[in-house]
Order: structure tokens, then sequence, then C-alpha cells
């Protein structure tokens, strides 16, 4: 028997790739997958029906998925308002889901209304005739035993059930109504709305042709599996149907450019069906084959290391200090939570990482809508002679992606048995505007300025701490012919007769004593010296918290995550004027340093994934509790969508607490709708069937809150991909946009004020030369950018001088859903902004 071939009409959702695993490993099928508005098929063309039937030929069956948008919309259903209208000739069966299913409802001549509040992450029994009629008659539930299932919709179909009497309910409910003839109801609902009982139908099909459609989601994680029984009786029902009709799939039929199967997000290499850049195109192909001196950098290096043990009381700042003082760029990723013992071990983070000598590494910038990438290096410290940049133009149909996977593989290293979790390799940043490019949501208009939306380092000089080990690994990535073991030497000699490494009784505590309390306020000599605090406006965000429901509830979004920034003016800090950049914070003084911003913030919220970040003219300082993406050298690749925030309080002290406060239906619905948007992301990647959900709404203790977070994992296909597709595919966290996610993406820009969010709601991380990659969302953190400034005082008699401020900037947001209250929504975000605003607390005039 050949394998089925079935065509998935996609809606732009993002849980689509999940029904298309559902479908290949229930049904055992070939799966393409098509939008809903091709180009290649206009229905203002004459020709458009006779290429839709050719195309339709080749399957055995569609399904038309869920989406965003309203079923009566055209542009929101896009192919599928056609094929509900197939003449009998041309018919194929056809299985529809949420958006589809309300889609055939509306062809039949039923309408859709707003549910009284939108049941998006709520699972549900579902109540189906089990027995009659039977599945010859058309009953997809038929003999399938009772389940639940996961429901994501604001809009529902109204076919009348609200005029049967509750008498006539148990024997009316299967008939079809006398004023829609073609609907059959398969399944219901109930949802108790206190004052009654609302009745919400979950499947239906056709009387007179080969359709179905369920209103619930099938590929759901917590739809029981019991219900996939539905799937594939309805495939039964749909090769029975089109053998009593004489139809058989056409595989000579045409294709579509558009149509795309699982895995589908390329990385590496061109795409068949994109266009081919020109031999005499300027495009990283010929950059990475230039031999350009920066082209070569690090091509062909081995790897030395050696390990030491690491003092008690020496933490990574010290590290640095000790280290890295006459340096202007870092990258230092710090698990600073690892110390502390009541929070569980999942959360307190086992290695930190230093980059070395980051000045002198080799970096590559890509700036959104740009179309090329600049790379440039320092040579030494010494010298501080900056080789001129090399700026390589992006030729159509390649992607900042495909360079940084050329790049990577022509020094990737063997795993071996380096029991380092990095070796060297890509560390740095991506902003949340690279990853609206990458679902292709228009970018900011008229942005001003030339930041860089990804910048990573190739970082050969690094040193891993092992928290757990008590150890720390100084290593190198260098040319064979480099003698490295004189460079780890002068490393180790220059910890060990360090005065803080050598007796911790004995060295200066004076900067954590002076973190661990509060700083008495210092007294301000003029207007000038102040930091000023620009917060949201709490009614305001409450009227977006509100615009975000209507949304919902119109069905144009599960769920959004709004954000809001808080910006902090204040004097520009010493090291951006020249003096060291890891000068010690003064006695009796708030931190002056972006520095000492960070080792205050460290101290307050200590985190598992904070950061120090000094590159592209970015400054970072992060207490990031979010893992976003981890993956390993051989393919398994892990995610930790986190929703579901307490503040610890004496009321919420315990994790029994903060776990009777976080388990309710809230709370786990908004988990939830991030966790299937992950397993979609990762679908995308990985192929059907190969990813897993081991954990699922799992409470966590953080030093400062209790957090709600879920684990996904996927495999990718052996030899084929890397990390860097499955990085590239996720952008923009699905924790910092709602789903679906391009929709919602949308939408939030619009709410938000058309303004970037620039590094917040961006990741930072790392991928090494041997695959392995560790990627944090950028939350809880501040950021400035050194071209960013404000110019103040000053008068035409010259009499007062002109001071010039730093900008920050503080992001803090969270999810909202049909269930959220403006005021827990705005109190959220104000509690989420609370911890790194902290830092300024002791110098601040809001």
């Amino acid at each position: 028997m050949n394998t089925p071939k079935i065509l998935f009409i996609d809606a732009y959702d993002s849980f689509s790739n999940n029904v298309v695993s559902l479908l290949t490993t229930t049904l055992d099928a070939d799966v393409d997958i098509l939008p809903i508005d091709p180009p290649e098929l206009d229905p203002q063309k004459p020709d458009f029906d006779h290429e839709l039937t050719k195309l339709l030929r080749r399957y055995d069956a569609v399904v038309c998925g869920p989406g965003p948008g309203s079923p009566e919309l055209p542009q929101d259903v896009g192919l599928m308002k056609y094929i509900w209208q197939l003449e009998s000739t041309h018919l194929v069966p056809v299985l529809g889901i949420c958006l589809g299913f309300q889609s055939l409802v509306v062809s039949c001549g039923g309408i859709v209304k707003r549910l009284q509040t939108g049941l998006h992450g709520m699972i549900r029994e579902i109540d189906h005739a089990i027995e009659r009629p039977s599945l010859q008659e058309g009953n997809i539930f038929c003999g399938v035993p009772p389940f639940k299932a996961t429901l994501y919709h604001s809009l529902h179909a109204d076919i009348g059930q609200d005029s049967i009497s509750q008498g006539d309910w148990a024997t009316s409910k299967w008939a079809s109504p006398g004023h829609l003839p073609d609907l059959v109801p398969l399944a219901w609902v109930y949802e108790n709305r206190g004052d009654h009982m609302e009745r919400i139908l979950m499947g239906v099909r056709h009387k007179g042709k080969p359709f179905w459609a369920l209103q619930y989601h099938p590929e759901s994680i917590c739809t029981e599996p019991t219900g996939h029984q539905v799937i594939q009786n309805w495939f039964s029902e749909a090769m029975r149907w089109s053998q009593m009709n004489n139809r058989k799939a056409d595989s000579t039929a045409f294709s579509l450019g558009s149509i795309e199967r699982l895995p589908k997000f390329i990385v590496r290499g061109i795409e068949e069906n994109s266009d081919r850049v020109q031999p005499h195109s300027s495009s990283y192909s010929s950059w990475t084959n230039s031999g350009s001196e920066l082209a070569s950098i690090g091509i062909n290096y081995r790897y030395d290391s050696k390990t030491i043990r690491v003092p008690i009381h020496i933490e990574v700042p010290d590290i640095v200090e000790i280290l890295q003082k006459d340096r202007n760029d870092f990258i230092i990723l710090d698990s600073a939570s690892a110390k502390a013992n009541r929070i569980g071990a999942d959360v307190r983070g086992r290695y930190s990482i230093i980059g070395l000598d980051v000045d002198e590494a080799l970096k590559l910038e890509y700036r959104t809508g740009d179309r090329c990438v600049t790379v440039h290096r320092t040579c030494s410290q010494t010298t501080s002679s900056q080789k001129p940049p090399e700026r390589i133009h992006l030729g159509a149909g390649q992607t900042i992606w495909q360079l940084l996977a050329e790049f990577w593989t022509e020094r990737q290293m063997a795993a071996g048995d380096h029991l380092s979790p990095f070796v060297g390799g890509f560390m740095g940043y991506t902003t949340y505007e690279l990853g609206l490019e990458g679902i292709d949501v228009k970018p900011h208009e008229g942005r001003g300025h030339n930041r860089p939306d990804l910048c990573f380092a190739w970082v050969t000089k690094s040193i891993v701490i092992d928290h757990t080990q008590g150890t720390i690994r100084i290593q190198h990535l260098s040319p064979p012919n480099l003698e490295t073991e004189a460079w780890v030497d002068s490393i180790v000699e220059k910890l060990v007769n360090s005065p803080v490494w050598l007796d911790g009784l004995r060295a200066d505590f004076t900067k954590r004593a002076q973190l661990s309390q509060l700083t008495p306020p210092a007294t301000p000599n003029s207007i000038f010296t102040k930091t000023h605090i620009n917060v949201p406006d709490a009614d305001e965000y409450e009227s977006k918290v509100r615009q975000c429901q209507d949304f919902i509830a119109s069905g144009d979004s599960y769920e959004l995550c709004l954000t809001d920034q808080t910006h902090i003016t204040r004097p520009r800090s010493p090291a951006a004027t020249g003096s060291s950049p890891l000068s010690p914070q003064e006695p009796g003084k708030p931190p002056q340093t972006s520095w000492q911003l960070y080792r205050s913030l460290r101290s307050r919220q200590p985190a598992p994934f904070g950061s120090y970040i000094r590159l592209g003219g970015a400054t970072l300082i992060s207490s990031s509790p979010e893992r976003f993406l981890e993956f390993s050298a051989d393919g398994l690749c892990s995610m930790r969508p986190m929703k579901g925030t307490v503040r610890k309080s004496r009321a919420v002290a315990t994790l029994a607490q903060a776990e009777a406060i976080l388990h309710v239906p809230k709370e786990e619905a908004e988990n939830l709708m991030i966790v299937d948007l992950v397993r979609h992301d990762l679908h995308g990647v990985c192929g059907p069937g190969r990813v897993e959900v081991p954990k699922l709404n799992i409470v966590e203790e953080y030093a400062s809150v209790f957090q709600m977070i879920s684990v996904v994992e996927g495999r990718l296909p052996e030899g084929e991909k890397t990390g860097l597709d499955v990085l590239a595919a996720s952008l923009p966290p699905g924790s910092m946009t709602g789903a679906p996610k391009k929709r919602s993406c949308e939408i939030l820009h619009q709410l938000e004020g058309r303004r970037e969010r620039s590094l917040y709601s961006g990741v930072v991380g790392y991928m090494d030369a041997t695959g392995r990659g560790d990627w944090s969302v950028t939350i809880r953190s501040l950021f400035r950018w050194d071209d960013e400034t404000q110019v103040v005082g000053g008068d035409q008699n010259h009499q007062q001088q002109q001071q010039e401020l730093e900008v920050w900037h503080i992001g803090a947001g969270g999810a909202v859903t049909a269930l959220s209250t403006a005021e827990g929504e705005r109190d959220e975000m104000f509690t989420k902004l609370k911890g790194p605003l902290g830092v300024f607390d002791d110098e601040a005039c809001v």
C-alpha cells in the first residue's frame, strides 16, 4: 500500500507543526504544508479553480488548520473558503481544525459568535456519541472512549443550540438543525458560566460531502492520547469515501513551490526554491572561501586547557577583575545563584562562562533589514589597532543564519572527551527585532540608529567555572603551531597569586558588604547628579491589557505577552569617559559604573542565567531566570518556557504556598500555550514525532520569586541540522510573544507604540565549536547603548556646565489571556520591574 498523502492548509498558526506531526505519526502519512495564501494560487486569476483542483488531486485528504482571526474574513481563511466550495466532481475528504472548523460552519450557513469568555489553554471533557451513529454513518467519534481535550478559541459556532430546551437536549443535540440541514453535530463541551451552561459545538460533519471538523485542538500536549482515535477514524472514513467514489490520488499532478514538509527550517545552504546567487555577487559563500585574513581566523585550531581548584570565597566577578581589568568588551555568563542553598538544583546553575580578551575576538554584527554583515577584529591589547572591517552582502535567499552556519562549519571540532560545556566559539546576543525578521513581521519604520540586532564574538580564550565541582577550567583555541601552554600558565599564575585568591580572610570584601545591605542615599550636589526614572503609567498599562483582551476575544490571538519599558537617565559613568570599567564601588556611594550595577544586581537578585555583556556598542546586565534553549553536540535540544510568577513574601514563603497559587487554570493555561508553541517551533526543525514534554507546569523556587516552568525536548535529524537551526526557527522567544506568534507580534507592535524592545526579549548565550549551546531569554535585565545619550545643562553665558547623561532601559510585562485582570497584569509587570530597578534605588528621583 502506498503511503497516504495529506495536504495541510496552514493559516499561520503557532501550533500548525504540531498538527502535522500528529497526522504524520498517527496516520503514517506524508504531509505537505501549504499556506492559506500561496502566491501561485490567486483567487482573482481566471484559472484559479482549475489550478486548485489540479493540486488537490495529488492528495488523499486535506486538513484545514487552526489560525488567528475570523472565519468570515477572506484574508484569514484564504484557500479554506474555496475548498468547502468544491464542486461534486472535484471533492476531496477534508478535516477542519479550530479556524478550519469555524470556516466549514460558516460555509454551510452557520454563524460564529464570541464566547462569553475565551477558552484558551483550557482542558475540557468532550461529550460525544460513543456507540451510535456508527463510523460508517460518518460519526468519527464512534468507539472512542471518553477523553479530555485542549481548547484554544474565543469564537464558537452558533447552530441554534441555545433554542433547545434542557429536556430535549439529550435527543436533539445530535440532530441537524432545521435551518442548517447540511451540518450534523458530533461533539460538545459545556461551560458553566454561573447563571447558565454554555453549549459549545466541538465536532461536526457535512451531511452530503466528505467534510468533518473539530473545534478543539487534537494536537495539544494536554489533549489525551485517547482522542487521537478520532483522527484515525476520520482518515478511515476519508479513505472509505474515496473508495466508494472511485477517487484516487494522482501522484503525477503538479506541485507548488510554496509547499514544505517537516523538518522545514533550513540554515545550511540555500533552499532549492530560492533564488541562487550569481557567481560574481558579493556573498557570504565567496567571503568564507575568499582567503581573507578575517575569514580564515579560527580554522583548524586546537583545544588546550588546564583545570584548577577555586577557593570557596571566589566569585565570578572576582575572576574577571583579576584577569580583565583593562578591557573594554566583556562576555560573562554568570550563574550567580549557584551557591544558593534554598532553591532547587535545576535553578542554581552549574556553570559560569567568562570570555577572555573579547576586545581581540573576531566579531560578526548584523542589523535587521540591512542585508549585510559586518566582520571586524582588534589586533591586540598592546596596539589596539583595528583590522579594516569587512562587509559581507547577503544575496537573494540568503540569511545571517546561513553565514553563521558556514562560518561555524569551517571551525567545527569533534565533541570528543571535552568535559567543558563550552570550549570556545560563538558568544553574544540577539535582539527581539531579529526574531521579528525571521517570522516576517515588518520592522520598525525609521529606526534612527545603526545598532546591531545580532552580535556574536568568536571567542578563543575562556574560563569555565564548575560550581558543583569547585573548579575552573582555563582554555584556549589556537593554531596548531602556536604554543599555548605558557599563556594558560600565565592565567593560572595571575589567579593564584592574586591577594583575593590567596586568602579569603585577608581579601577586601568591602564591595560585597556594600551590596548585601542598603547603602545610605547620597546627597546630590545639583540636579545634574540625580538619576531620573520614568516608569510606565499604571492606568495606560491597564488600558493596554484591556485592548489585548479585545484582540483575544475577537479570535486574533490566544495569548499576548504585553510589555512596557522603564527609562533611566543618569550621569554618564566614569568608565564611559575613560577610567577603568571594572573600578570598585566607593564606600557610601551608589553604583556608578555598569560593572558596579552588575555586581549590585547579582547580589540582590542572583539567577542561573545572569550575564554582563559589553559588546557591539551595547551594555547588558541581566539576572534572567529563564533558559530559552539548550542543545548538545549530538542534537538533543531542550527549551524551558516560563510563565506564571509569584513574588516571595511573608504570605508566600514556601514552594508549597507558591504551588497553591500557581496551579490554577489561568497560570497553567499561560504555560500550556507557550509549551504548545515551543513544540511547534521544535517540530519545524526536528521533524514529526521527535519532540517530547518531560516536565509540564512545574513550580521552581528562585532567589526572589517562584516561577512555573515546563521542559520541551526535541532531537535533531542526525547530520542534517545544528543548534543554529533551532535558534533561528525559535526566535523571538514564544514566552515573550504569545500565540499565534506572528499575529501576536503584529498586535503587540501596535499596542506597544511601535517602539523597539531591543535587547529585552532577545536572547544571550553561546554555541561552541563542538555544537553545544545554551541561550537565555533577556528578561529581569537592564541595558543601554553607547550611542544613546542626552545632554543637559549649559547656557548662553557658559556659566552652567553641560553634562552628558546615559540612558538605561528595563523591560517588563506579562502574558495577557482572556482570564487576566488589568490590575493583576499591572501588578505582575511592576513585580518583575522591581528586581532590576532596585539597583538605582539609592540614587533615584522618580
